[in-house]
Order: C-alpha cells, then sequence, then structure tokens
C-alpha cells in the first residue's frame, strides 16, 4: 500500500476505524508521500462500533 501511494497509483481511500487498544499502535501513513497530491475527505459515516471514512486524491 506504501508503494502504491508514493507512486501516485491509489485515487481514493476507504479506511474503517474500529477502536482498539494495541500497545503503541502503528502509524499507517508513517514515511510516505502523496507525491504532492492533497486528502478531500468525500464521506464520514459514525456507527456505534466503527468509523468509516471515505477520502479522494486531489
Amino acid at each position: 500500500m506504501r508503494q502504491y501511494l508514493g507512486e501516485g497509483f491509489i485515487d481514493e481511500l476507504q479506511l474503517h476505524v474500529v477502536p482498539a487498544l494495541l500497545g503503541a499502535g502503528q502509524r499507517l501513513f508513517e514515511g510516505v508521500g502523496a507525491g504532492g497530491r492533497s486528502l478531500k475527505r468525500v464521506r464520514v459515516v459514525d456507527t456505534p462500533l466503527a468509523t468509516h471514512l471515505k477520502y479522494r486524491f486531489v
């Protein structure tokens, strides 16, 4: 995923965030450049068990 982001091959991201305790956690996008593009939030759906986020690169 990091290689695709770095090369600009991804147009949209859909993230599903579920609260959980996993120690210190991991940074998903650390060290990844977006090729000068920025993210635009398209949709947020909040449910009792998760938050669903959709972003588009512009």
